[in-house]
């Protein structure tokens, strides 16, 4: 065989070496340029413009008006809000939540926005509590029971996370509902499920535990992972939660962070109630005491209870000894503005925008100008009492952070020293 035969056969088998590497390598099959854009999928975030141009989509602006129609959807009545919740996680740990079409699988997914939301939704509801539930080989494991803990909850989630055998759709429902049926009437009772799975495996009729639910008052809510199911719609829809089924990340953050602010009163528990709290004081530091919560002895750093003496870690909760309802002050203030939510703000029209004698140039919030390039306006809103002009990332901080107008408080503390000089 000639030299240069036995190099072209050499070629040849390094060419195929390398197309296998290529094909085998990062298993899809793409070049490295491909995968550059693959996973970005850039031609989903442009439009086409009047002209036949394309031109890139503003998320921004159809992120605001989203939120804008769900807000005025929620301000639209003044419905009677239930601000004691007591609500159970249910997290589908089966074989399903290892699947991968949710980078890096499911499971990691979802517990990355179950971390997300258990801090909004004790950022939001201060005065409620969350328990969490997983399903797994066709059993319900209670992973932590009632608290205002974040921390407690997020770490206990994080150390059980593995997934495997089918997920019991009714073991999970019986299993919450021995929990929550122990929960004074004036709690307001919530399952949120987050179901991965095709199916489920019970070893009754599951209807008839849906009816339980129904019967006991507890509303719920179900998000899944894969597609609809009817068992899962039928259950959101006898208890009176919500079903949805997530496309990608962004839309299950989004549907899994709905349920984070007050759901509307069930009708036998819009009654109002008179609730006994106590609001107990700072436990001296360096005292050594047992904590009726933990049944171990701490130094220092917890709170003693008005009724009982008795020492526990965390706000809110229910003393272990007397059973009283222990919350903080500042707990009781963060809810004040679900019973009065702060006005939706107006959007400034198009002909104020030009009228350059009515068009405010900075933010009243963040001072940032409320101009484009060009000396263009920006889209923006006003505020109806104070007329005060605010970019759209302060209307969202405004409305779901802040929850005060700075224009109308501005104006309400500046009237007194007004009158004062006078």
């Amino acid at each position: 065989m000639s030299r240069k035969e036995s190099n072209d056969e050499e070629m040849r088998f390094n060419g195929e070496e390398e197309e296998e590497d290529d094909e085998y390598g990062d298993g899809r099959g793409l070049e490295a340029w491909e995968r550059t854009y693959a996973d970005e999928r850039s031609w989903e975030s442009l439009q086409e413009d009047e002209s036949g141009l394309l031109r890139p989509i503003d998320n921004k602006t159809l992120y605001h008006a989203q939120y804008r129609r769900r807000l005025r959807t929620t301000t639209a009545t003044r419905i009677q809000k239930g601000l004691i919740r007591y609500l159970y996680i249910v997290i589908d740990l089966s074989r399903a939540a290892g699947e991968i079409d949710y980078k890096p699988s499911r499971m990691v997914v979802v517990a990355r926005q179950v971390e997300a939301f258990i801090r909004e939704f004790f950022d939001q509801n201060p005065l409620s509590q969350i328990g969490l539930v997983t399903l797994k080989d066709g059993v319900a494991h209670c992973l932590t029971d009632l608290g205002g803990s974040p921390e407690s909850h997020i770490k206990a989630l994080m150390v059980k996370l593995t997934s495997s055998g089918d997920a019991s759709l009714q073991n999970g429902l019986d299993l919450v509902h021995s929990l929550l049926n122990q929960i004074p009437t004036y709690g307001h009772r919530e399952v949120l499920i987050l179901y991965s799975a095709l199916s489920t495996c019970d070893p009754g009729d599951v209807m008839e535990t849906i009816q339980k639910c129904k019967a006991s008052k507890i509303r719920c809510s179900v998000i899944g992972l894969s597609a609809e199911l009817y068992i899962c719609k039928y259950l959101c829809q006898e208890t009176g939660g919500s079903y949805s089924v997530a496309l990608d990340e962004h839309h299950l953050k989004e549907l899994v962070f709905e349920h984070a602010p007050p759901p509307p009163a069930i009708a036998e528990f819009a009654i109002a109630n008179l609730i006994k709290m106590g609001f107990p004081q700072r436990a001296a530091e360096g005292v050594i005491s047992i904590c009726s919560c933990h049944k171990e002895a701490k130094v220092g750093a917890g709170y003693i209870c008005p009724r009982c003496k008795a020492r526990i870690c965390e706000l809110p909760t229910e003393c272990q000894i007397c059973g009283l309802t222990l919350v903080s002050s500042p707990h009781l203030a963060r809810s004040y503005h679900h019973l009065f939510p702060i006005t939706p703000f107006d959007d400034v029209s198009p002909s104020v925008s030009n009228d350059p004698r009515n068009l405010q140039k900075n933010c009243f919030g963040c001072q940032q100008s409320l101009l484009n390039p060009g000396n263009m306006p920006a889209p923006c809103v006003s505020c109806p009492k104070c007329k005060q002009h605010f970019c759209l990332d302060c209307d969202i901080y405004i409305h779901e952070s802040l929850h005060n107008c700075p224009g109308c408080e501005s104006f309400r503390h500046s009237k007194p020293v007004a009158s004062v000089e006078e």
